[in-house]
């Protein structure tokens, strides 16, 4: 972290989280160092933990406690320029595409500019059984639902994975 204030706000969401067993912080503090250690802080955002890099101030992970329905922590992740990842991953997008009112990526048709580098390398993509392939905007962090210590290795390895995709298409710094 790099402020006091920061500091405070990762401990108090970290002691928030002893109600709801002791298995559940140490998974989430681990994941907070990491992605501290690659220069993302956190900001408080409504009643939300946002992580975004000074580089190229793009929300690399989300957290916190919701709020409108069973208090339960959250973690969200953007790892939508990855292309390998577990079938947990793959079935974490199938369910934010299945949505009611979802909507392709809107930079794959050319109605957005939001993100840097080619649309087809930073949209979620999944392909359904009969074939058909939906996409979604990779600027969003999807929610990983019950993270466990076993999940830890595989969202390290997206977040570098990404936050190496983020430094060159939005920093313009190879890695």
């Amino acid at each position: 972290m790099k402020t006091k204030k920061q500091e405070e706000l990762i401990n108090s969401f970290l002691s928030s989280l002893s109600v709801f067993g002791d298995e559940i912080g140490p998974v989430y503090h681990e994941i907070i160092i990491y992605l501290s250690e690659l220069g993302y802080n956190p900001h408080k955002q409504r009643s939300y933990i946002v992580f975004k890099h000074d580089l190229h101030n793009k929300q690399m992970a989300k957290t916190g406690i919701r709020i409108n329905k069973d208090k339960s922590p959250f973690f969200a992740l953007r790892f939508s320029a990855c292309r390998e990842y577990s079938q947990r991953f793959a079935d974490i997008i199938c369910a934010a595409i299945s949505e009611e009112g979802f909507s392709d990526a809107n930079c794959l048709s050319g109605k957005c500019d939001y993100c840097a580098g080619e649309p087809d390398t930073h949209v979620y993509k999944y392909t359904f059984s009969n074939g058909e392939t939906k996409s979604h905007c990779g600027a969003v962090a999807l929610e990983i639902p019950d993270i466990k210590a076993n999940d830890i290795s595989e969202i390290k390895k997206l977040i570098k994975e990404e936050h190496g995709y983020l430094l060159k298409h939005q920093a313009g710094i190879a890695e």
